[in-house]
């Protein structure tokens, strides 16, 4: 039971982890984890360098927390594919989710996508369990919608890797969409033209349109 005495220390707690999260994904992103240090993260995130050690107790740890929220994060969005959803709605709702958190959270993408480049050594439990069940689940909500004549015939699996590479390209690759749009940095125009873009392609690639 939670006494009234110990909510300040636990509310203490759950906003410094959530500093600390968030500043070791902006350094992990730009350093890589070789590259990263606690101290950095320490002060990126404003925090004395032993309240991370308190918290996660090291580097690794901490790594693999951000991951695990990263992953946490990305999974969210699949809730609204559901059998009883309207296609149409569900697919567009998770495509405009996946494009708001390439634009708003775009060192997590590339934290994650620079795991998996040098193989996953560490979500690949993950990748392998979690996010597994999930794509085999929502596949099987898609392939339904297919099959009751709701939507174009397409691979469900695959239609979530094609929405997660025309979305996340955009946090993973900011630089050269940046460099050939002429950009310094992607504009909130910028971003809302291809989430208009990305919605359009796939939902008339899925005969929603």
């Amino acid at each position: 039971m939670t006494h009234v005495a110990d909510a300040p220390k636990g509310l203490i707690r759950q906003t410094n982890e959530a500093l600390i999260l968030s500043a070791a994904e902006r350094v992990f992103a730009r350093a890589g984890f070789g590259g990263a240090t606690m101290a950095t993260i320490a002060e990126a995130s404003g925090l004395p360098k032993a309240n991370l050690h308190y918290y996660f107790g090291s580097k690794e740890v901490l790594y693999r927390a951000v991951l695990a929220r990263i992953l946490s994060d990305w999974l969210v969005p699949t809730h609204g594919i559901t059998a009883d959803a309207e296609p149409r709605a569900a697919i567009e709702q998770y495509i405009r989710a996946k494009m708001a958190l390439s634009a708003q959270r775009p060192d997590g993408s590339k934290v994650f996508a620079n795991e998996l480049l040098h193989g996953a050594p560490v979500v690949h439990t993950l990748l392998s369990t979690e996010l597994r069940q999930m794509v085999l689940q929502k596949a099987a909500v898609v392939q339904s919608w297919v099959d009751a004549g709701r939507m174009a015939p397409v691979d469900p699996i695959h239609l979530f890797f094609t929405i997660w590479a025309a979305t996340q390209t955009y946090a993973d690759f900011d630089v050269q969409v940046s460099a050939v749009l002429g950009r310094k940095t992607l504009t909130a125009k910028d971003h809302a033209r291809a989430t208009e873009h990305v919605v359009s392609l796939i939902l008339r690639g899925c005969g929603l349109l």
